[in-house]
């Protein structure tokens, strides 16, 4: 099974990266290599037992990631750093991490625009006026009562 995590350890010191024209800002970026000791990684078998090992701990991480969604804590930080935990070692991931890094930093720039920030201050204007309007309401019709002022029923 090829991970792509021992992509460069047995290439000649020559080799480059393939570069295409199509890969953009991070063309010149070196070939996944994995990321475990040399000592683990000349031996087969105990580099595949690493691969598992990093795989089950990225997993773990994931999946409290995922818990932490619709828990109190840190989900989405806990799901990348779950997939910053698999890059380590696997060329997916690393391309998936990669990928995923220049979504937000896109989606952050696109956060500073203007006029993406006028649009959502005045959403959040209106979304106020509209729930003070409700609150008012209900209070004008029923009322306030704390309940410490509750009277034995």
């Amino acid at each position: 099974m090829n991970t792509g995590s021992d992509h460069g350890t047995h290439e000649s010191a020559t080799a480059g990266p393939e570069v295409r024209a199509t890969d953009g800002p991070d063309a010149q970026e070196a070939p996944h290599v994995s990321k475990a000791p040399a000592f683990i990684k000349a031996n087969r078998s105990l580099h595949l037992s690493w691969q598992v090992g990093v795989f089950v701990v990225g997993l773990a991480v994931i999946g409290a990631g995922v818990a932490m969604l619709v828990l109190p804590g840190p989900g989405w930080v806990a799901i990348f750093a779950g997939l910053a935990i698999w890059a380590t070692e696997f060329a997916w991931a690393h391309l998936v991490l990669r990928w995923t890094k220049r979504k937000v930093s896109e989606a952050a720039q696109k956060a500073l625009d203007p006029k993406v920030r006028r649009r959502n201050i005045i959403l959040t204007s209106v979304g106020l006026a509209i729930a003070g309007a409700l609150i008012g309401f209900y209070l004008w019709k029923y009322g306030l009562t704390l309940p410490w002022n509750l009277k034995d029923q």
